[in-house]
């Protein structure tokens, strides 16, 4: 399951589709095909706060005028809050 994301660049764009992926794009998907898991909550573009000057240069940089909200994310943070993971050890 995992090789179908072999030697795939990098997504700076944050797109849901496979031509390029980004880190917890690859670690959702992995446990979703493989599992049928879904490991943290799904959201858009839109619904993250981009109201910070370093946030707003880096989607203009990336994405020009052309952004695109509803796009559909998935963040570390909502993975690692999702109640199908445990930790398993917690020693730092």
């Amino acid at each position: 399951m995992a090789q179908t994301f072999e030697n795939k660049p990098y997504d700076i764009w944050f797109g849901w589709d496979d031509r390029y992926i980004y880190c917890s794009e690859l670690v959702w998907k992995i446990y979703n095909r493989a599992l049928k898991l879904k490991i943290g909550q799904l959201q858009t573009i839109k619904e993250f706060n981009l109201s910070s000057p370093a946030v707003k240069q880096k989607i203009k940089e990336r994405y020009g005028n052309k952004i695109l909200y509803q796009e559909t994310v998935i963040s570390p943070v909502s993975m690692f809050n999702s109640p199908l993971l445990t930790t398993v050890d917690k020693q730092w």
